[in-house]
């Protein structure tokens, strides 16, 4: 028969090897501590995106209330950005080496 030592061996060898078997599951499995930290990433990228496109939304709106206001600025964004230009008017393009 064996020994008490080689039992109680035997059992700690047991709950040694169940507690390594918990411990990768809590940080390796598809629940684990490693994938929640990535969704924290993961989240507070998303939450500076958003807040990032939210800034672009307010700029937006901002020029587009501006352009239903001031005509100067209608015509400059139809110059700059549309290339039109007035009736009788020339255009003179300056090219830059």
């Amino acid at each position: 028969m064996s020994t008490p030592k080689k039992k109680n061996k035997l059992k700690l060898f047991i709950y040694f090897l169940v507690f390594i078997a918990v411990v990768a599951f809590l940080f390796f499995s598809r629940f684990g501590v490693l994938k929640y930290l990535d969704l924290l990433k993961q989240e507070e990228n998303l939450k500076s995106q958003i807040e990032q496109v939210d800034k672009e939304n307010q700029n937006l709106k901002n020029e587009m209330d501006s352009l239903k206001s001031v005509d100067a600025k209608i015509e400059k964004v139809a110059r700059e950005k549309y290339n039109m230009k007035r009736k009788n008017e020339k255009v003179i393009k300056i090219e830059s080496k």
